[in-house]
């Protein structure tokens, strides 16, 4: 593969990407999806005030809007790239609980391992479009 072809992957992906936080983040606004997300933040995660789980499900809307909208600017593709690595790391626990609560989240509750691997492939593929030149 050419290095053209490369970069022209590397740039439909990275929009690919953007598309699919900047969806995700608008969906942390839609109420049912709400409920759903705030309910899946684990109990020692659930604060009052602020750091509420639904200002949680919030603010984290808004980082996955943010961090989809700076992976297609220039200027901030890279550190948008390390901040959406940052938060999927973050986020996990609540996936993770999830993934133990089946008969509570149904098909949002994906197995932990599957999960796990999914996730360290978006990891991996944000770090990808974002730090290659």
């Amino acid at each position: 593969m050419s290095p053209e072809s490369v970069t022209n992957v590397l740039t439909v992906l990275r929009v690919v990407l953007a598309v699919l936080f900047v969806v995700a983040g608008i969906s942390h606004f839609v109420p049912s999806v709400q409920r759903t997300m705030t309910a899946m933040i684990p109990p020692r995660l659930r604060w009052r005030g602020l750091w509420s789980p639904r200002n949680l499900v919030l603010i984290t809307g808004v980082c996955e809007i943010l961090g989809g909208v700076g992976l297609l600017l220039d200027a901030t593709r890279v550190t948008s790239g390390v901040a959406l690595a940052v938060f999927l790391v973050a986020v996990f626990p609540a996936n993770a609980y999830a993934a133990r609560h089946k008969e509570r989240f149904g098909a949002v509750a994906i197995p932990f391992v599957p999960r796990l691997l999914g996730q360290l492939v978006l990891i991996a593929l944000v770090l990808a479009v974002s730090l290659a030149g």
